[in-house]
């Protein structure tokens, strides 16, 4: 039998689940980093909820474990990646607390538009003040769901049932599989210009911290009142404070902050907008169910069956010829998915060369993962990933050749109007990214990357890179690939940081580009 370590509290109901199979659970809270790396040697499982930070030093320091159980869907105190490389299982609750965070953004949605936490502080504070606690009905408002996730799908089914007009901001949703619940996709700034409330439910990533700023809420429809129960963040919180004060924004419901706990902000002070603790999973159901469901998942791991959330695969499934090019996959969906900024309804999968003789699945469920990575508002895994395709309606097309025309190995991936092409080149096999719709290039994947279709006429390289270069970007690579025709070019940089809207726009805007997107690998 094994022995688990958990160094938070977790539903008693969980425990007895493991003790009862005859599990060692030894059970030590509020460890030190210090001491977690003394506590972990001879430990078959670690479980934890948020605050345990589980570092490459306690995987080097894990002398014999084999799974990481996170009661909850959050994994950013987990490093996936390393314990992937040290071979440890990594494993969450992903359904243990959507129904709670959704009823939390259902409460503060209705204390919005019903002024309820106001009403009650006045009225116990001896002040009986109906007329300035005045309210809005739900029915016949309009919702804007930004994220339409597990979590926002619910907010949106229960929504409908108040009456509410419902649209939405997901460029990983379907537009059909969205009419199927009754909501409308638009942009993001069509949301928020039209909208009476607008609820937040993405994941926190480079792409979506400060979403909700300055900028965007200008834009928002006057008195529009915004709820997050996502992440702390997604909001800019000074910009709503200002757009608040100003009048544009009516108020706010605010379950999580930029950073927690957070018990001292200037919209604390102001009387439109309702607050809570971070209570989206605080729930006796949903810590009972994270408890029960983390048990599960570890007593599976340590009994080397089938693991449903499991969020990283171990490397030895798949075989010595296709294990190398699940980076490259994973790579590659993030890259056409940058490129579309939105789900296409058919995402085609071609293997071509000595991978094609081989099982692929564990490829294309790379790329599923990776062209869902940044669109979700939970983790996504190996496991998870097709059951996402298959919600948010998208096709999958898989196609083989043994036969690769200019490459030992490829795979390209094709979605919407774009294209991807990628291999492994040299000793020591590293990745590259070979073609963009149809225009063959050389490129590293990188984190930052700029892609610019433009006139091929001299002067467009200095151009863009002089544009670049009085931003203070710093260019790391760069590729330029010609068209058949001979008529325009396309180019592929990587560069140091992430660029802003505005660079991309005066790109874009200038003489003889066509198109200029940011992208990410």
């Amino acid at each position: 039998m094994a022995r688990i370590l958990v160094t938070e509290e977790i539903a008693e109901s969980g425990l007895d689940q493991l003790r009862n199979a005859g599990h060692t659970v030894e059970v030590a809270l509020n460890l030190t980093p210090e001491q977690l790396i003394e506590a972990i040697p001879g430990a078959n499982a670690l479980i934890i909820r948020s605050a345990t930070k589980v570092i490459p030093a306690v995987l080097d320091a894990a002398t014999d474990l084999i799974v990481v159980g996170r009661a909850g869907i959050g994994l950013d105190n987990v490093d996936v990646t390393y314990a992937t490389k040290k071979g440890v299982m990594v494993v969450n609750a992903p359904q243990s607390n959507i129904l709670s965070a959704a009823e939390q953004a259902m409460a503060l949605l209705l204390a919005q538009a019903r002024n309820v936490p106001q009403a009650h502080a006045a009225l116990v504070n001896g002040k009986w003040e109906r007329s300035k606690w005045e309210g809005v009905e739900l029915y016949g408002k309009t919702l804007g769901i930004i994220g339409l996730g597990r979590v926002g799908a619910l907010v949106a089914q229960r929504a409908l049932a108040f009456g509410m007009r419902l649209i939405a901001y997901d460029p990983f949703v379907a537009k059909e599989r969205a009419r199927q619940m009754g909501v409308e996709i638009l942009s993001l700034e069509e949301v928020v210009a039209q909208s009476d409330f607008i609820s937040i439910h993405l994941p926190k990533s480079k792409e979506t911290t400060g979403l909700i700023g300055t900028d965007m809420l200008s834009k928002a429809k006057p008195g529009l009142r915004i709820i997050n129960t996502a992440r702390g963040g997604i909001v800019d919180e000074k910009a709503l404070y200002e757009a608040i004060t100003s009048g544009k924004v009516q108020g706010a419901g605010l379950d999580v902050f930029d950073s927690e706990p957070c018990t001292d902000s200037p919209l604390f002070t102001l009387p439109s907008v309702v607050v809570t603790p971070h209570l989206g999973a605080s729930t006796f159901e949903a810590q009972d169910k994270a408890g029960v469901q983390i048990a599960e998942q570890v007593q599976l791991a340590l009994a080397g069956e089938f693991v449903p959330f499991a969020v990283n695969v171990n490397a030895a499934e798949a075989s010595e010829t296709v294990r190398p090019f699940q980076g490259l996959a994973e790579s590659l969906g993030r890259f056409i998915a940058s490129l579309n900024q939105s789900l296409p309804n058919q995402l085609d999968i071609d293997y071509q060369g000595a991978i094609a003789d081989d099982d692929t699945r564990i490829l294309t469920l790379s790329v599923l993962k990776g062209l869902f990575g940044t669109g979700t508002n939970e983790p996504v895994s190996y496991v998870n990933a097709p059951q996402l395709a298959q919600d948010r309606g998208l096709s999958i097309k898989e196609s083989t050749s043994t036969k690769a025309k200019d490459y030992v190995n490829l795979i390209t991936l094709s979605a919407g109007t774009h294209s991807v092409s990628g291999t492994l080149t040299g000793p020591k096999s590293e990745p590259r990214i070979v073609m963009i719709d149809d225009h063959k290039v050389e490129v590293p994947p990188a984190a930052n990357m700029l892609v610019v279709r433009n006139d091929d006429t001299p002067g467009k390289i200095g151009l863009v890179a002089t544009i670049l270069g009085n931003a203070g970007v710093s260019i790391s690579s760069m590729a330029v690939g010609p068209s058949e025709q001979g008529n325009t070019a396309l180019m592929v940089l990587t560069v140091n940081v992430q660029l802003s809207n505005e660079i991309l726009a005066e790109i874009e805007s200038a003489p003889g580009i066509s198109y200029a997107q940011i992208a990410s690998c």
